[in-house]
């Protein structure tokens, strides 16, 4: 019998700007955590690599892979196909890996109906004021995509109550983030459920 603990499924959700990636860049310098690569069907940006970044694929292999069961979620999200593959997952949690997925709340939800040990955690800046200043300061998209973009942050962030952790990445306090989502995970793996494995042989 293996004595490898199974990693956790984290979910991490939050508006475009949130700075959500630029936090989970500085977690995953840590050899406990992977980061799942999703299917995607919109095209990649300038830097993106396939296979790294994303599955950049298009509309019909997906929905091929839909068919087949080949996600744990999928979800379509400004015009665009978004999924996770069940066999990267899997296999990295049996392994022991903490596995991190990058997905939209529509995802995230299905994904909690399903899998009831996974850990939700939710990123946003301090006000939508900051959000909209950090969009515009990326200079790489025009405006009605900027709208947009608020506009589903606008339907988005209600849900994040329905996460087990908000973390709240204010402007110049990335490191503070940073702890927050390991504190948010040591946290998890304290409760009575996820101890249980190491503690049955008591009953």
């Amino acid at each position: 019998m293996s004595n490898i603990r199974k990693g956790r499924l984290i979910v991490v959700s939050g508006p475009s700007g949130s700075g959500k990636g630029t936090i989970l860049s500085e977690v995953l310098r840590s050899p406990d955590y992977v980061y799942s690569v999703s299917a995607t069907t919109r095209k990649p940006r300038d830097g993106e690599v396939h296979g790294k970044h994303y599955f950049f694929i298009d509309k019909a292999d997906f929905e091929k892979g839909i068919e087949n069961g080949g996600f744990i979620e999928y979800a379509e999200y400004n015009d665009n196909y978004y999924g996770t593959p069940y066999d990267f997952v899997n296999k990295n949690l049996s392994e022991g890996k903490n596995v991190i997925l990058e997905i939209e709340v529509q995802g995230a939800m299905q994904i909690k109906k399903r899998f009831a040990d996974a850990l939700f955690i939710f990123v946003t800046p301090e006000s939508r004021a900051e959000l909209s200043d950090r969009l515009h300061s990326r200079g790489t998209e025009e405006e009605e995509v900027i709208n947009r973009r608020l506009a589903i942050a606008d339907r988005e962030i209600p849900a994040s109550f329905l996460y087990d952790y908000i973390i709240i990445n204010e402007r110049g306090k990335q490191q503070c983030a940073v702890e927050d989502f390991f504190s948010a995970v040591r946290a998890a793996s304290l409760t009575p459920k996820s101890q249980y494995d190491i503690l049955k042989t008591y009953f």
